[in-house]
């Protein structure tokens, strides 16, 4: 069992934990950007990246080459897909850009300038472009009135788009070859979760006689990978079209495979006890990159909640760690140079906000192991854009620690743990502090080793921060994951409760002011521990968290609409189990002081599961605190939202944890 280690400053004149002076106030949790994803144009070698401002999605150019400064390409158009969770959003290629506005349109925009323009009619939602490589028409999900197809559209929106593939409940992250004759994409159907199940189809295109006045269409299509108990993830092409890329976990983790176009065979890539993929939440998502040249994938290998960049040879060799990226410990969306042997990526540590990085002339180092320190970089990535000032030293800032401990039946649970950060700041001889247990959402996610504000707001306030990657979560194994089927409010609750005694029996924090704390998924967690397992925290925050699985099974969206028949059981069949693990039918086992949030406007968890627990909490005279922010959905965009959020977190803890 992990037993983290703690350094204190005896310098300074004692402070009590939990009363620290942070340099993040609430209204700094409201101030930062955030990137989301960055894409290559071939033709041009610019880079385009996404932005988003306080609220407002930016789209922005440059030119590695050149010394000019990156430019915004889009000012008044709000750039968002709509179709699930999101993501997806924009896609480059031909000298373009082709994005997801949120009134449903796909638009176009050429990178050498002028105005965007729609090549899409106004209506549905659209995600997950992807241009041809010959530079005459678009692929994308579309969806209208809960139908989900694959969409082909003229690149210059001079004709009207046409359905290329329909048949099945959700489609996702469709990509061409090479040769704009062939194209893949993942495919699934209800009940199942994209990380249950789902199909890796390839199709080759019927091409037109009259190629100006018609577009493609599907000729045949064969599912090569995935099926009912098997995931596959993002299917990329190789630059020279010889192989088909993807993640399937059907040997118990997240491996990349590859699919020989000529001989139709298959083989594993990567054999490690590590994830390479994630799950599919949401649109566009990517963990490897192709090299410009077809010899290997950059691939982000995910250990116990830590991310490393890997070069991976096409012929089997040993995967090799890219030292350049130093001390990072999360990345995301690779985007190799379609030249060149560079990288763009997104990457982030505990104590580093995240960053957009240019990597030139990469090579592959020696293998190392995870735990040995990284060695020094024989070059420094270029850092095109910072999200944060950075002007926090690091000894003020929380490290991330992944560590482990035990289930009341045994079981191994995971986690990260931040320790407040001394610094110059020490506490009264004797005293513990108080901690957070974060739960994360989903269920089936993970919280990882990147940038969390969140952890930073409570650790340098002196508050142990303990997020739980209960069984259930992903990065760890399919076996992992499928713990959760049926078990939800069972043993993600167990868990949260063992993380509590880790926390107390390895006297890192005080037994007697710990803090349960997650939203939407991990706030039902929040809900049922407080049910089942009263006086073991001092409080819980709960954000749109589910209260009722009966009016969620009704209310919920598309993507969501089955999720419980996996989680809970399938209804009306299971009807006596979503009673009993719905925390507003035994409302009154909650004795603990409670602060409950929520958006007005959330199709997810939507209002209504928040009245219902805080009507009951009203009933059984339960002290609590009900905040309703007007004009968010599931989770926070507003700047002053995110400040008040936080404003009103930190007087609930003073009053009911820390004075109390």
């Amino acid at each position: 069992m992990n037993e983290p280690t703690r350094k204190v400053n005896h310098e300074a004149a004692p402070i009590p934990y939990g009363l620290w002076h942070s340099p993040f106030t609430p209204r700094s949790m409201g101030s930062n950007v955030r990137l989301s994803d960055v894409q290559w144009d071939a033709t041009s070698e610019q880079l385009v990246w996404l932005e988003h401002r306080a609220g407002q999605s930016v789209l922005v150019a440059a030119d590695p080459r050149s010394p000019d400064a990156p430019r915004d390409l889009t000012a008044d158009l709000a750039i968002r897909a709509r179709v699930g969770y999101g993501g997806g959003d924009f896609a480059v290629g031909a000298g373009s850009v082709v994005f997801a506005e949120k009134s449903g349109r796909l638009f176009r925009l050429e990178l050498a300038g002028g105005p965007a323009h729609p090549i899409t009619p106004a209506f549905g939602n659209a995600a997950a472009p992807a241009i041809a490589p010959n530079g005459t028409c678009v692929i994308y999900v579309h969806s209208y009135e809960d139908s989900d197809v694959l969409a082909i559209a003229d690149l210059n929106g001079t004709r009207w788009g046409q359905i290329l593939v329909r048949g099945h409940d959700f489609y996702m992250q469709p990509c061409w070859h090479p040769n704009a004759k062939q194209l893949a994409y993942i495919a699934w159907n209800h009940p199942q979760m994209p990380w249950d199940g789902c199909m890796l189809y390839l199709a080759t295109l019927h091409q037109p006689e009259r190629p100006h006045n018609t577009l493609p269409d599907i000729a045949r299509t064969q599912v090569i990978a995935g099926g009912e108990s098997v995931s596959v993830f993002q299917p990329s092409f190789s630059p020279d079209g010889r192989w088909l890329a993807y993640v399937s976990d059907e040997r118990g983790w997240g491996q990349i495979h590859l699919y020989d176009m000529h001989s139709g065979k298959h083989h594993q890539l990567t054999h490690t006890h590590a994830e390479h993929g994630t799950p599919a939440w949401v649109q566009g998502l990517r963990t490897y990159t192709w090299s410009h040249d077809s010899t290997a994938l950059y691939v982000i290998r995910n250990e116990q909640g830590f991310g490393r960049l890997f070069r991976q040879s096409v012929h089997g060799d040993p995967a090799q760690p890219i030292s350049e990226l130093g001390d990072y410990t999360w990345l995301e969306q690779p985007a190799s140079h379609p030249h060149q042997a560079s990288l763009a990526l997104i990457a982030s540590s505990s104590q580093t906000p995240p960053r957009l990085l240019l990597l030139d002339g990469l090579k592959p180092v020696s293998p190392a192991p995870l735990s040995a320190h990284p060695a020094s970089p024989r070059t420094t990535p270029r850092i095109l854009r910072r999200t944060q000032s950075e002007m926090i030293a690091a000894d003020a800032l929380a490290s991330a620690q992944p560590v482990t401990w035990k289930a009341s039946n045994g079981a191994t649970v995971h986690g990260l743990l931040y320790l407040p950060p001394h610094g110059s700041t020490r506490a009264p001889a004797g005293e513990m502090p108080p901690a957070i247990v974060r739960i994360h959402g989903g269920p089936t996610s993970q919280a990882v080793a990147s940038w969390q504000r969140d952890a930073q707001f409570f650790a340098t306030r002196g508050f142990v921060v303990l997020y739980v990657n209960h069984r259930g979560s992903t990065g760890y194994g399919r076996a992992y994951m499928e713990a959760l089927r049926n078990n939800w409010g069972i043993i993600d609750v167990e868990d949260t409760i063992s993380a509590a005694h880790f926390l107390s029996d390895q006297h890192l924090a005080d037994p007697q002011r710990l803090v349960v704390m997650g939203g939407s998924a991990g706030g039902y967690t929040v809900l049922e521990t407080l049910c089942q397992a009263a006086g073991t925290f001092r409080a819980g925050i709960c954000s749109y968290g589910v209260s009722n699985l009966f009016t969620l099974v009704a209310d919920t969206h598309k993507f969501e609409a089955h999720y419980l028949d996996s989680l809970i059981g399938e209804f009306p069949a299971a009807s006596e189990v979503y009673r009993e693990r719905s925390p507003v039918f035994h409302a009154e086992q909650i004795r603990d002081p409670l602060a409950i949030f929520q958006g007005d406007e959330d199709t997810v968890v939507p209002r209504n599961q928040s009245d219902a627990i805080v009507a009951a909490l009203k009933r059984n005279g339960v002290p609590h605190e009900y905040h309703i922010f007007v004009g968010e959905g599931h989770g926070w965009r507003k700047p002053e939202t995110i400040e008040q959020f936080y404003t009103t977190i930190e007087a609930f803890l003073r009053q009911y944890v820390l004075y109390a």
